[in-house]
């Protein structure tokens, strides 16, 4: 006799059995950190096993129009888990900021990397990765402020990473 899960035990499933290593290293900082690709890679396998398909999908939202200031625009990814054997479905969402301008970047490129940065978060929130020791979450620069030309580095990197994406 076959076991049924419904769509919360799955999820539970796949959050305690995935492993997504760090498997990135910044160049100019020298630390570890996963790509959005690195948790799709890590991910499938695990989907397969328990009969669940992935969907990410990217809105464009317009905020803060209501000041003085002009609105800013955020991508807001939603990454979707959904039973095969049913009907069930949980999601989370996450938002990035979209840089008015990046130097070397077209439009294009500036809203794929913000979709890129959204859907990692939207996955790290689906599947319970805890981000707290990511550079993102806790890189001090060793208890001082970084120079402009330091954060230049890592903004570089994190475009270059962005274009290895493909976006």
């Amino acid at each position: 006799m076959s076991t049924t899960y419904n769509i919360r035990q799955k999820l539970q499933g796949i959050q305690s059995s995935l492993k997504a290593p760090k498997g990135q290293t910044n160049k100019f900082g020298g630390y570890k950190y996963r790509s959005c690709e690195d948790i799709l890679t890590a991910v499938k396998p695990l989907l397969a096993e328990w009969g669940c398909s992935l969907v990410l999908n990217d809105d464009i939202e317009e905020m803060g129009g209501y000041t003085e200031k002009a609105p800013r625009i955020y991508v807001k990814a939603t990454a979707s888990l959904m039973d095969n054997d049913s009907d069930g479905i949980i999601t989370a969402s996450a938002l990035a900021r979209e840089a008015e301008t990046k130097k070397g970047m077209d439009d294009a490129q500036i809203t794929g990397s913000a979709s890129s940065y959204a859907r990692k978060y939207a996955l790290n929130g689906l599947f319970a990765i805890d981000d707290t020791r990511d550079p993102d979450a806790t890189n001090d620069h060793g208890g001082r402020v970084p120079k402009p030309s330091e954060l230049a580095m890592e903004e570089a990197q994190r475009q270059h990473d962005a274009k290895q994406a493909g976006f």
